[in-house]
């Protein structure tokens, strides 16, 4: 299997045997992890984040393929442990990394084994390459871009006057430009996928979100494994 055409098998593979072991034949994503050369998997919650990372990367003209890095989107913060346990020392021994919302550090604090306490959870988790993201991705990556620069990249993908129409809405007037525009974002299939990738875009690279620059630096500097 060449990494380019079995990325996309390496990645439902991957999915499948973290979510459902019993039914997996470890041996066959072993193979097709070592043929492809994986050498990390980056955990996001969903699809929207793994569009984001990939059109970051994009922008800062990283081939995360030729890095033999996958992005792999784990469909909920509660499915970390699975994804852990899978890619671990005792099963496909690959590196992970990826991002998490403030929110939901409980479950990667557990699944990497980060001690609770008093001490900077944020900061051991980073020590494993995995990021926080305040409140969410979506949201760090709207404060980089400003709510006038998100519009422009509404309206330049054809839906402004939906937006309009949208915050006319009697239970969006009283809402900050902020929260009505990440609520739109997620009002349809495959809108919020499609704004991740469309916001990074519009972006200068030296204007990503602090976590995101913070990941795409960890899984591609060869000092860091």
């Amino acid at each position: 299997m060449s990494a380019v055409s079995g990325w996309g098998g390496l990645r439902t593979a991957l999915t499948a045997a973290a979510m459902h072991p019993a039914d997996t034949d470890l041996d066959a994503v072993r193979t097709l992890a070592r043929d492809a050369g994986l050498r990390c998997v980056v955990l996001v919650e969903g699809v929207s984040d793994a569009q984001a990372v990939t059109a970051a990367a994009e922008r800062r003209r990283l081939d995360l393929r030729a890095e033999r890095v996958c992005v792999v989107p784990m469909g909920g913060a509660t499915n970390i442990a699975h994804y852990v346990d899978l890619l671990g020392p005792d099963r496909l021994e690959v590196r992970v990394a990826g991002l998490y919302d403030v929110a939901e550090e409980t479950y990667f604090r557990r699944a990497l084994r980060v001690a609770d306490g008093p001490g900077p959870v944020r900061r051991a988790l980073a020590a494993h390459d995995f990021f926080a993201c305040v409140e969410d991705l979506e949201a760090e990556l709207i404060r980089a871009a400003g709510i006038a620069g998100v519009e422009q990249v509404i309206r330049a993908n054809g839906d402004g006057r939906a937006l309009d129409t949208f915050r006319r809405q009697p239970d969006q007037r009283d809402r900050a430009p902020e929260r009505q525009v990440r609520r739109f974002l997620g009002t349809m299939s495959g809108r919020k996928s499609h704004y991740g990738r469309a916001i990074v875009e519009a972006l200068p690279p030296s204007a990503l979100p602090a976590p995101l620059e913070a990941l795409l630096t960890a899984v591609t500097d060869p000092m860091t494994g």
